[in-house]
């Protein structure tokens, strides 16, 4: 860790609130490769911008090609994945923008560990369990991943061969076997706006 710096104030969050008209959060997609979660996170993102709202996805393919492009998929890898990814999203929200993350994120405590570091930094931090049944994402894998899985070819693939926690109280649960897109675009949306973090309008 490093010891030679030195933190710099600047504005603090309310004031770059109210500055920017627009309260920051994190919406966090977890569930199954294949749930829906990157197409909900890209609707979802669309959406909040046509409402001139500022949100920005931050997505397990995207980031690894760049932030997170040293890491692989071993335990240890995923868990500084969540970690790197838990920092960046609470620089976002910290700037009054809406975070969106999309990752499997598979532990409950990688996951706990983004929502205290939310907490701490008086940032809102919102867990949307993106739920549909193992069989439902295999027949979708529009990657080839569950196949690959199933043929021994990746060797740790969550739902397979490695474990999925699923959420115990997200703030959220939409199932994407029963509802459209569209719906739960809307769910994460209406919730946005009940908690007061946006208007409807």
């Amino acid at each position: 860790m490093a010891t030679n710096i030195t933190w710099h104030p600047n504005l603090t969050y309310v004031e770059r609130k109210e500055l920017r008209k627009q309260e920051g959060c994190t919406v966090w997609l977890t569930g199954l490769s294949a749930s829906g979660k990157s197409t909900i996170a890209c609707a979802l993102e669309q959406l909040l911008l046509k409402k001139s709202l500022s949100a920005y996805r931050l997505d397990g393919d995207n980031i690894r090609f760049g932030l997170n492009k040293d890491l692989g998929f071993s335990e240890q890898d995923r868990n500084e994945n969540i970690r790197r990814i838990s920092e960046v999203s609470k620089l976002f929200a910290d700037s009054c923008t809406i975070a969106i993350t999309s990752f499997i994120s598979p532990y409950r405590a990688d996951r706990d560990r983004a929502r205290k570091l939310h907490k701490e930094a008086g940032l809102r931090f919102i867990e949307v369990f993106v739920d549909v049944p193992i069989d439902v994402a295999e027949k979708r894998d529009p990657k080839g991943l569950y196949k690959k899985a199933r043929e021994g070819v990746i060797k740790e693939f969550t739902g397979i061969s490695a474990p999925y926690e699923e959420p115990l109280t997200p703030e959220i649960h939409i199932n994407t076997a029963t509802n459209s897109i569209e719906e739960c675009v809307f769910r994460i949306f209406n919730y946005l706006v009940a908690e007061k973090i946006i208007s409807e309008s």
